[in-house]
């Protein structure tokens, strides 16, 4: 009865148009939003269109059979705090799922890791207040900030980990750290190479964060 008031109503070419529009808004519709909320890392810094971190992601997402639109939230020289205070703004896209990627700001100045765990803490409980599944990418102080400090740095995302049971990878520069060849020139952001080595490395984590859903 709906096909014939469609013909009735708009005729055969009327009908042709809207069978070629439905699917793509039934797939719109189904279309996973993933927040990335990070820094320059995963912001693109220094790279060309196309080649950031969110864009590869979304990519190799897509290679795997999913679904999923990356949102990029990265800010270059963000903060944890100030992740959290442009949170609310972020979760306003109505992501499906949130990566956290902050810190790394936080140790290069070397920021009072209590204050880097309470603006995780509170980002961590804002999200999870609506339901929505994270992953958080852990990050390591610079080794010239000191033993003592580094511990500390450290230490704190594993331990939030544990007290919100996310999705844990436990540092976002794995394997690309340290090697020039996957560095820009100032040693700090990945280059095109260094992103794709870190899509091949924290895929698995993603997926498993989508199954959570």
């Amino acid at each position: 009865m709906f096909v014939r008031a469609i013909l009735k109503a708009t005729g055969r070419l009327g009908l042709t148009l809207w069978l070629l529009i439905a699917p793509q808004q039934i797939v719109i519709a189904d279309e996973i939003r993933l927040l990335v909320l990070g820094d320059s890392l995963s912001a693109g810094y220094g790279l060309p269109p196309g080649d950031g971190f969110t864009d590869k992601l979304e990519a190799a997402l897509r290679i795997e059979g999913q679904a999923v639109k990356v949102l990029n939230g990265g800010v270059s020289g963000d903060t944890t705090a100030g992740g959290l205070a442009r949170l609310e703004w972020m979760l306003s896209d109505k992501p499906d799922a949130v990566l956290v990627e902050l810190g790394a700001n936080d140790g290069l100045r070397g920021l009072d890791p209590t204050e880097t765990h309470s603006n995780l803490n509170a980002i961590l409980n804002t999200i999870r207040e609506r339901d929505i599944p994270v992953l958080l990418a852990g990050m390591f102080a610079p080794p010239n900030m000191g033993s003592e400090y580094g511990a500390d740095f450290n230490d704190l995302y594993p331990l939030l980990a544990g007290q919100h049971d996310v999705v844990f990878y436990p540092f976002f520069l794995e394997g690309v750290a340290g090697d020039l060849s996957l560095n820009q020139e100032d040693a700090l952001h990945p280059n095109v190479a260094g992103v794709d080595e870190i899509i091949r490395r924290i895929l698995p984590s993603v997926i498993k964060l989508l199954e959570r859903m």
